[in-house]
């Protein structure tokens, strides 16, 4: 059996799921972030496959820019996770109420 993009789409959506149900049913900020970045990379495998199924070369250019913004925003959250816990002692996203005005 050969694998083929549907293969690898149907993959890149079951990733892309489980990222999505991380983000809604985790309370941890490390978990959702992590889960977000599940979901970066279920989108990063989708255009790769794509990229290479129709010979063009624009998907890879994509995935560039877009572990580009995610390692950004993982320095970014981290920094944001780790001052509120210096602050509240917990990275519990119902514990977290510094933001809210």
């Amino acid at each position: 059996m050969e694998i083929g993009l549907n293969h690898y789409l149907i993959l890149s959506t079951l990733i892309f799921a489980l990222g999505v149900i991380g983000v809604l049913v985790r309370k941890n900020a490390i978990i959702i972030f992590m889960s977000i970045e599940l979901m970066l990379n279920a989108v990063n495998l989708a255009f790769v496959a794509i990229s290479h199924f129709t010979g063009n070369i624009d998907g890879q250019v994509f995935v560039f820019f877009i572990m580009t913004v995610a390692a950004a925003e993982v320095a970014v959250g981290l920094a944001i996770i780790i001052t509120i816990f210096r602050n509240r002692q917990s990275v519990n996203i119902d514990d977290i109420s510094i933001l809210k005005w």
